[in-house]
C-alpha cells in the first residue's frame, strides 16, 4: 500500500501522487516516511523534499517555511515556498 503524498506551496499544488518513500528536512533534522509510519507533525526547514515514487523514479523539490504531517499513510507537506527541481 503506497503513501498518498501532497506537496503544496502558498499559492499552488506542486506535486501529488503515490510514493513508497518521502524524505524531508525539518528543524530537528532529516526525516523519512514509509507506509505504516506513526503519525508525525513537524516544522519544515529550508531544504529538499525527496519523493520516491512506486516505480522507483524520484521527484525532488526545494521547500521552506511550512510544516509536514503524516497520518494513515497520507503525507501532507505545506510550504510557504516550494518548487520542483527534478
Amino acid at each position: 500500500m503506497p503513501l498518498h503524498v501532497s506537496l503544496v506551496s502558498a499559492d499552488a499544488e506542486v506535486w501529488s501522487g503515490e510514493a513508497s518513500l518521502v524524505v524531508a528536512k525539518t528543524v530537528e533534522g532529516e526525516i523519512g516516511f514509509m507506509t505504516g509510519h506513526e503519525p508525525v507533525l513537524a516544522i519544515l526547514a529550508e531544504g529538499q523534499v525527496r519523493i520516491t515514487k512506486d516505480d522507483g523514479s524520484k521527484v525532488v523539490a526545494n521547500a521552506q517555511d511550512g510544516f509536514l504531517s503524516i497520518e494513515s499513510d497520507v503525507v501532507t507537506i505545506v510550504a510557504g515556498n516550494a518548487a520542483l527541481v527534478a
